[in-house]
């Protein structure tokens, strides 16, 4: 973080979530991006910038049905877990493998980026923007979108990831100019 700014929210160290935000803005949900990729996961709420860096994976207990955890805790429980209990990675390629899967994992997400103490955040759903490889088809675009609003978005967006970056670094997307955006994925 750049000397001299103050940070806006406090970033609890054990949930890796934000806390605390500003009076004005605990009136209303912030829009929120997420980055959903095969290797990690990166949340952004305007306004805020990053708030959450995760892994993209998830715990879930095959008895129950339920999600044990996700992130970091579920990347911990690889391989060290009872056989009743899964730690997979729903995203292949860039792609939702595993839908049910993905939406648990996006609720997580969506929730830990919206304030703690706010009787709002029960009541209003944030707008979500989530990025996805250039190369997905119709369909697959289609479970991105139904598997963010199911999982609590008002309404999703998306968009690719080159132009993602492209916005993210300043480059004029709107003009006529050429631009070369090189996307290195982690999976």
């Amino acid at each position: 973080m750049l000397s001299g700014l103050v940070c806006p929210f406090r970033r609890d160290k054990r949930r890796n979530s934000v806390t605390k935000m500003g009076v004005f803005r605990r009136l209303f949900v912030p829009d929120v991006a997420i980055d959903l990729g095969t290797a990690n996961t990166l949340v952004f709420v305007k306004g805020y910038g990053v708030v959450l860096s995760e892994p993209s994976v998830v715990a879930v207990d095959t008895k129950t049905d339920e999600v044990v955890a996700v992130g970091s805790a579920a990347k911990s429980m690889i391989g060290r877990t009872p056989a009743h209990i899964v730690a997979s990675q729903p995203l292949k390629n860039g792609v939702i493998a595993d839908f049910e899967v993905t939406e648990k994992m996006l609720a997580y997400f969506i929730r830990s980026a919206q304030p703690k103490r706010s009787l709002l955040r029960y009541l209003v759903r944030p707008r979500v923007a989530v990025c996805v490889p250039s190369g997905v088809t119709g369909v697959e675009l289609r479970a991105v979108k139904e598997a963010t609003e199911s999982a609590g978005a008002r309404k999703a967006y998306t968009i690719e990831e080159p132009l993602a970056a492209a916005i993210g670094a300043d480059v004029p997307v709107s003009e006529v100019a050429g631009s070369m955006v090189v996307d290195v994925g982690g999976g």
